[in-house]
């Protein structure tokens, strides 16, 4: 797998200015641009799309504009929704240890589409795939075994993702080799699930802070993202 080498200074560059992230105690510069912070994970993942790591970059740096949402800088995780079930569209980046670890199939909500998502909601219930920026939180042992709970940080969109038990865990149907056969993945109740032979190192790489984001070109979420949004949710940059 591909290494891309990220910098003291470019790592110190995600903290907080004036906060203390690990190395960076002494001088915590200004966030690192979007830009700068894309190209990285365009490096990492050249096979992602990179306009959906444009807008995760911008998501990631405008949380950390804002403390009070949890978001650790070193580590970040994209979901490309726009992609079919049987593609690889889940990427876990560890910029602290510089490189990508995870290139990974992810499931979608039975009622999110067939091999194409296509629906989404924030609604309990649903059974839907939700959009946006989620802190990845503590973990637990429940019904599909070791979960991430996630906690949505866009209003409307997924911020009901606690209420609703919209974890990543791991899954039998997640299987690229029968979604060839029957032409799409399993599908959950609305949780990004994975394989079960990734699921507790995947789980493990994200825990305690890191920011998911789940992409699709839904214009309404593009429109009133408050992560995407120019003013980054009325936060001073």
């Amino acid at each position: 797998m591909r290494v891309t080498r990220i910098t003291r200074t470019a790592l110190c560059g995600l903290a907080l200015a004036g906060s203390v992230v690990g190395a960076c105690a002494a001088a915590a510069p200004a966030p690192l641009p979007p830009a700068q912070l894309a190209d990285m994970l365009a490096r990492a993942a050249p096979g992602a799309d990179r306009k959906v790591l444009q807008l995760a970059a911008k998501a990631m740096t405008c949380a950390l504009r804002r403390p009070e949402l949890g978001i650790d800088p070193t580590r970040l995780s994209v979901i490309d929704y726009s992609r079919p079930s049987t593609e690889q569209r889940m990427w876990v980046f560890d910029l602290a240890r510089q490189k990508l670890l995870f290139e990974e199939w992810v499931a979608h909500g039975r009622n999110s589409g067939g091999n194409q998502t296509e629906h989404f909601s924030n609604r309990d219930g649903s059974f839907m795939s939700s959009l946006g920026a989620f802190t990845a939180k503590e973990t637990y042992m429940g019904g599909n075994g070791y979960s991430l709970r996630l906690e949505g940080l866009e209003p409307g969109f997924n911020d009901k993702a606690r209420d609703r038990a919209i974890v990543i865990h791991g899954a039998p149907y997640v299987n690229p080799t029968m979604a060839r056969l029957q032409g799409r993945l399993g599908r959950s109740l609305g949780c990004p699930a994975v394989r079960l032979t990734v699921a507790k190192p995947l789980i493990n790489s994200l825990r305690d802070g890191a920011m998911v984001f789940a992409y699709y070109p839904d214009k309404d979420w593009l429109a009133r993202s408050q992560l995407l949004g120019p003013d980054c949710g009325g936060r001073a940059g």
